[in-house]
């Protein structure tokens, strides 16, 4: 995904994995996942990405484009939403941290 230039981004993945241990740790991106989800649809759409775009302090620095991004990004199944398990896969394919870990 490409980001903003003056945008940063800190992979606190690992950390947060070693400090929690994986079973936490997953819990912890589900409760990521229910924040960011439409209650109604039950999946991460357009709508309630930018709705939460505040929550997540990036309100008026995201626009419409890097949200649909964002969506494309991690939507495997073309239906335009996150569901639960493409949100944790898109999650850890964006940590770089956990990714040089998988071998």
């Amino acid at each position: 995904m490409e980001v903003e230039p003056g945008l940063v981004f800190e992979d606190n993945f690992p950390s947060m994995m070693a400090q929690l241990g994986v079973e936490a740790f997953m819990a912890e991106l589900c409760a990521g996942f229910t924040m960011l989800m439409d209650v109604n649809k039950g999946l991460i759409t357009f709508e309630s990405l930018k709705r939460s775009s505040a929550v997540l302090g990036l309100h008026g620095v995201l626009g419409d484009d890097e949200i649909l991004s964002m969506l494309r990004e991690g939507d495997l199944d073309g239906d335009g939403a996150l569901n639960q398990m493409e949100f944790c896969v898109l999650m850890m394919d964006l940590s770089p941290g956990l990714m040089r870990g998988r071998a």
